[in-house]
C-alpha cells in the first residue's frame, strides 16, 4: 500500500474556501467536504496543523478609514470563529482536536505553545492554529509560513479557491497560463499572489516547501499528501 510522502504538514485554509459558493460566512456542505478530506488523510496517521484565515467573515483591507490595526485584530477574531467550527465538524467525525489561539481566549481555546502544539501532534491529534500570529499587519499567510516553521512542518498545503497558480487571474482571463513549478525567487519578482512577501521570504529562508492546490475538488488533500502533482509547487532551485 502506497504510504503519504509527508509525515507533518501545515494546512492552510482560506477563509474565502470555507464560504464555499456563498461568498460569505460559512458554507456548512464545503465544511463538511474539508473535514471528511482532512480525516481521510488523519487516518493515514499524518500529523495535522491547520491554520484558517478569516476572510469569509471580515476582511479589514476593505474598510479604508478604519484603524489598521484594530481591522487586524478583528480580522483575528474572525479566524477564531472558522476554527471553532472546522473543529466542530472535525470533532463529530472522531477526530481529536486542539484549537490554539495566538491571542488568549482561555475559555474557548489553548493559548499558543509551541511544545505543547508539537506533542499533541506527535498524539495524534489534529492542531487549528487560530488568530494569526497575534500581531497586526501580519496576514494569517505569515502565520502558516512561523508555524510551519516552529513545528519542524515538512510542507505547507495551500487551500485555495483556485487549483494552482497562474500568470494571470484565471476567473477574468480564461486564457490564463497555470504553472506546475515555481521557485520562491519567481514568486516574489512576479507578484504571482501566492502568499505575501513575507510569507514567502520566511518559507525561502526555512526551506519549507509550498503546494498551492483547489480544495474544492473531494480528494486533493490525500492526492496532495500521496505526491500526486496537482496544483502548483513552490520551493528553492
Amino acid at each position: 500500500m502506497q504510504k503519504p510522502i509527508y509525515k507533518r504538514v501545515v494546512l492552510k485554509i482560506s477563509g474565502e474556501a470555507l464560504a464555499g459558493n456563498k461568498g460569505f460566512g460559512i458554507d456548512q456542505d464545503t465544511l463538511n467536504s474539508i473535514a471528511d478530506q482532512i480525516k481521510e488523510i488523519h487516518d493515514l496517521n499524518v500529523e495535522i496543523a491547520i491554520v484558517v484565515g478569516g476572510g469569509n467573515i471580515w476582511r479589514g483591507r476593505d474598510y479604508k478609514e478604519m484603524d489598521r490595526a484594530t481591522a487586524d485584530y478583528m480580522g483575528m477574531l474572525a479566524t477564531v470563529i472558522n476554527a471553532l467550527a472546522l473543529q466542530d465538524a472535525l470533532e463529530n467525525r472522531e477526530v481529536q482536536t486542539r484549537v490554539q489561539t495566538a491571542i488568549e481566549m482561555r475559555e474557548i481555546a489553548e493559548p499558543y505553545i509551541r511544545l505543547k502544539a508539537i506533542r499533541h501532534l506527535e498524539k495524534g491529534r489534529v492542531v487549528i492554529f487560530a488568530a494569526g500570529t497575534g500581531n497586526p499587519f501580519f496576514s494569517t499567510d505569515t502565520a502558516a509560513a512561523l508555524r510551519a516553521a516552529e513545528i519542524d512542518a515538512e510542507v505547507i498545503l495551500l487551500a485555495k479557491k483556485v487549483d494552482g497558480v497562474y500568470d494571470s487571474d484565471p476567473v477574468i482571463n480564461p486564457t490564463a497560463q497555470k504553472f506546475t513549478s515555481l521557485d520562491y525567487i519567481d514568486v516574489l519578482n512576479k507578484s504571482l499572489g501566492v502568499m505575501d512577501s513575507t510569507a514567502t521570504s520566511l518559507c525561502m529562508d526555512n526551506k519549507i516547501p509550498i503546494i498551492v492546490f483547489g480544495i474544492n475538488t473531494p480528494g486533493n488533500i490525500k492526492k496532495v499528501i500521496m505526491g500526486e502533482n496537482i496544483g502548483t509547487t513552490v520551493k528553492g532551485s
